[in-house]
């Protein structure tokens, strides 16, 4: 130990650099079992089980968020009839998360990314809690047995202030997540790693979508309501789901994914192979962090705000991408939001189906999708360039795909004034429909009631007033309607609760539509992780964060927001029976044209999708002059550096020997003391 201490002084005495370079390998080498290198070992299992817990606490945000975001989409249909607001309208309450992602998202991702990025997602994790909360709050405020026949029209803000909340709080789990892997992981596993915590973040829609076919089924006022009482099933266009069980559910889920963020480093130690060459050449501490200083001021970090933010703007093959992506956005995010939708109005299944097969059937084939395509880039090893044409081929084959979704049709329901003529021989015109006619031109009659029967013939009347219909035995779903002047010639025909249900055509059809579902998902979504790469690779590593803060700022103000908004409207247009309220006004639609839905709804989809792939050609060009300057400027930096590399092997040289010949002096005077 004497020899030890002599050993270090007399180093030390020689140069603080030298004593830097050199002391970690001398000490390693001679004292292989020495407290220095069990403290290094130590230090390095400890930031790798940070690391891992990083990665499990980020995956369980992300399918937290996920199933609170899934379960809310799950629902519109719910809500509409809830609280009698057309599509537009809860397209608005569904932009509204995004519109709380757009209040904060700029300064959380540039001054999040320089303060403790673990602690503040556990504060966003707390805020979607409260927020997913606050949107079940209608429920228990509100009279019970009133919910088909009572409007209550102020109680859909709680729902739009809730989701707005959600924003608020998801706003740091994407950006600062992300790029706390990207910091502190290789760069051969960095895509993996994201892959797999936004694989978890699709499964969660899984579980969403089926919490929403659970509770769809369950009807609103579950044990306050006899349900010896109601008319109406599932399947009817006025039955009302549960759906404030669901958000009482993800609300806990999500608060408990706020948890362990809290007992998490600031930061990590850099891994070697993540320095770039710039960073080599600087002689910095091994522990220096790679962020500014705990002093460093506010005011300091918000003057550099703008002008890294036109450097950013500034780089245009992040813009081409950022429109690419923008553009998808809308047509994903629209044609997610209405599909369950799609299916209960085109395919005449219940909101619960829906839901269910949403949740069963094509979330996984998108998780597994993106999984295998982060799977794919590490196996493949692929490049920024290589890893574009891959994102661009996957999403062009399933755009060719999903024009085989214009052939599965099925026909309008049968409803007489509405889409048939009262004697079922001919169609009505589309915009020229009425309920009124001479069999219930004596019945003094409502136009604006929905209460369907289905005749005995197959044809459905919106009400059993409409149908001529003048007595009625039973009660409740069994109720019987009888002496019906509408339905056939001798009107000595009756009619039960309900719409007829005469799926022959759509029951056929409805397994392939599932099956090219799944497919096209499962191949648009293997893009997924290449094509986001892109975004991190394509950016010098200092304009990160914020490059990815402002594409989720950009995406939730240009597609979260208003893609709802006009997918809705555009729904809106292809409704035939809108429902009326008490108090007056348009309520919820009760049915569909079906073909003018289907060709809207998937027109406006893939046109949007045919506008990006027309953006992504000038975007091809610049990325490969960027990768072609970029190489050019590599050789010259690399030729450089080995000079230097050169001049420093000749000093470390130089130094060694000063070390050995000191060593040797000092091993000679040890000698001396020895014999003396």
């Amino acid at each position: 130990m004497k020899y030890i201490l002599r050993h270090f002084l007399l180093i030390s005495d020689i140069s603080n650099k030298v004593l830097f370079i050199h002391t970690k390998n001398m000490f390693l080498i001679r004292f292989n079992n020495s407290v220095v290198n069990r403290r290094i070992v130590a230090l390095s299992c400890c930031q790798f089980k940070c690391f891992s817990m990083f990665l499990v606490a980020l995956s369980f945000a992300y399918f937290a968020k996920a199933l609170s975001g899934s379960y809310m989409k799950s629902t519109i249909t719910q809500l509409e009839r809830r609280f009698d607001i057309p599509s537009y309208l809860i397209g608005v309450i569904d932009g509204s998360f995004e519109i709380g992602n757009l209040l904060v998202i700029a300064f959380v991702s540039y001054f999040g990314a320089k303060l403790h990025r673990p602690k503040i997602i556990g504060v966003g994790c707390v805020l979607m809690s409260i927020g997913t909360f606050i949107i079940a709050l209608p429920h228990f405020i509100t009279g019970r047995g009133e919910r088909l026949d009572k409007s209550n029209l102020s109680m859909w803000i709680y729902v739009l202030l809730g989701n707005v909340l959600r924003g608020i709080g998801e706003t740091p789990v994407q950006p600062l997540g992300i790029s706390y892997i990207d910091d502190f992981a290789t760069e051969e596993n960095a895509a993996l790693y994201v892959g797999c915590v936004q694989t978890i973040s699709v499964v969660g829609p899984v579980f969403g979508y089926l919490l929403g076919s659970l509770c769809a089924k369950i009807y609103v006022d579950i044990g306050f309501v006899s349900m010896d009482s109601i008319t109406i099933t599932p399947a009817d266009a006025r039955w009302v789901g549960a759906w404030w069980l669901g958000y009482l559910i993800a609300g806990v889920i999500t608060l408990l994914s706020a948890i362990p963020f809290w007992f998490l480093p600031r930061s990590l130690l850099k891994d070697p192979e993540k320095s770039t060459a710039e960073e080599k050449r600087k002689e910095t501490p091994l522990l220096k962090n790679n962020y500014p200083e705990e002093d460093s001021s506010f005011i300091e970090m918000a003057k550099e705000f703008l002008p890294t933010l036109r450097t950013l703007l500034g780089h245009q093959v992040y813009l081409i991408y950022l429109c690419v992506t923008i553009i998808q956005l809308n047509s994903l995010i629209g044609m997610v939001t209405y599909k369950p939708k799609y299916i209960e109005q085109h395919f005449r299944q219940s909101a619960s189906k829906a839901n269910f097969l949403m949740g069963v059937i094509n979330i996984p084939a998108v998780a597994l999708g993106i999984f295998s395509g982060g799977l794919l880039m590490k196996k493949m090893k692929l490049n920024i360039m290589e890893a574009a044409k891959f994102a661009f081929g996957t999403s062009l084959i399933g755009y060719f795909l999903s024009l085989i979704f214009f052939a599965m049709s099925c026909d309008n329901a049968k409803v007489a004034g509405v889409t048939v003529s009262y004697n079922s021989m001919e169609t009505i015109s589309y915009d020229k429909h009425s309920v009124f006619t001479g069999c219930n031109s004596d019945c003094f009659c409502s136009a604006s009631d929905w209460d369907p029967i289905c005749g005995d013939n197959g044809i459905t009347y919106v009400s059993p007033c409409l149908a001529g219909c003048t007595s009625s035995a039973g009660s409740g779903k069994n109720t019987v309607f009888s002496n019906c002047s509408c339905i056939g010639a001798a009107g000595n025909f009756t009619a039960s609760t309900g719409q007829c249900h005469h799926t022959d055509d759509c029951d056929r059809m409805f397994p392939y539509f599932l099956a090219l579902s799944v497919i096209t998902s499962f191949i648009i979504s293997l893009g997924g992780t290449p094509g986001y790469m892109i975004l991190i690779r394509c950016i010098k590593p200092e304009l990160k964060s914020l490059a990815l803060g402002f594409h989720a700022l950009a995406t939730r103000t240009l597609a979260g927001i208003p893609a709802p908004i006009y997918f809705g409207a555009i729904i809106d247009t292809t409704c035939l029976k809108w429902g009326q309220k008490r108090c007056g006004g348009i309520g919820a639609c009760r049915i569909y044209n079906t073909t003018a839905y289907r060709v809207a709804y998937l027109g406006l989809t893939l046109s949007l999708r045919t506008i990006s792939f027309i953006i992504c050609i000038p975007g091809f060009i610049l990325l490969s002059h960027q990768l072609k300057k970029e190489e050019r400027n590599g050789i010259h930096g690399a030729l450089a550096n080995r000079g230097a590399e050169l001049e420093a092997l000749r000093k470390d040289d130089f130094v060694i020997s000063n070390l050995d010949h000191s060593q040797q002096t000092s091993d000679n005077i040890i000698d001396r003391e020895t014999q003396l």
